[in-house]
């Protein structure tokens, strides 16, 4: 079997990534830090707010690039699995406290994300044509796809009411993404808000 060869621009997008993320983890002086490397308390976004995003997109990429997303769907689920629970591992220590441990972490919201998506990229691939119909059929679905999911969350979040809310509220506890939060884990949010769970971090 050949080696696959890599895509360089993707490791040194991930490199980059990588160091971003030290850095906006590690700002030295917690009194004392720069704006950019703080999360936007809500609303807006920093550059620290784009770490996350790009993690994502680097899996995305990932997914089309790797031979094992066409292979035995198993092994992308224990792949997500291993990822999940590594997250876990580090949400844990080195208290070990399953009481108040925060579940929807970064890796686990990686996890989850490379689950749907991976498993997306292989149920929609075209079966028929030749290779650049196939790549331009495939592109047009999966847009398709990526539109859809964004108007129909924006349409979720502004016109269905949180149960005693309103419909359209976007603060941090009453929009209905914290609800969903607050209703499936409970104590296990971020721990400085205990109502909500912040942007990835």
């Amino acid at each position: 079997m050949t080696k696959p060869v890599r895509l360089v621009s993707l490791d040194a997008f991930r490199g980059l990534t990588m160091a971003g993320m030290v850095v906006v983890n590690n700002p030295g002086d917690w009194g004392h830090v720069y704006p950019p490397l703080l999360h936007a308390p809500w609303n807006g976004c920093t550059p620290t707010d784009l770490i996350f995003p790009f993690f994502l997109f680097i899996v995305g990429v990932s997914i089309t690039l790797s031979r094992g997303t066409m292979g035995d769907p198993w092994k992308i689920v224990k792949r997500a699995m291993v990822i999940f629970g590594l997250g876990m591992v580090l949400a844990l220590y080195p208290r070990w406290d399953f009481s108040v441990v925060r579940i929807p972490g970064v890796l686990q919201r990686i996890a989850v994300c490379y689950l749907a998506a991976a498993l997306l990229f292989r149920w929609t691939t075209p079966t028929t044509g030749n290779d650049d119909a196939r790549r331009w059929a495939h592109g047009r679905t999966l847009m398709l796809w990526a539109a859809s999911l964004t108007l129909g969350y924006w349409g979720v979040m502004m016109l269905v009411p949180v149960p005693g809310g309103v419909a359209g509220d976007l603060t941090p506890s009453g929009n209905l993404g914290a609800y969903v939060d607050r209703t499936i884990f409970g104590s296990h949010l971020w721990v400085q808000s205990k109502t909500w769970d912040r942007k990835a971090s």
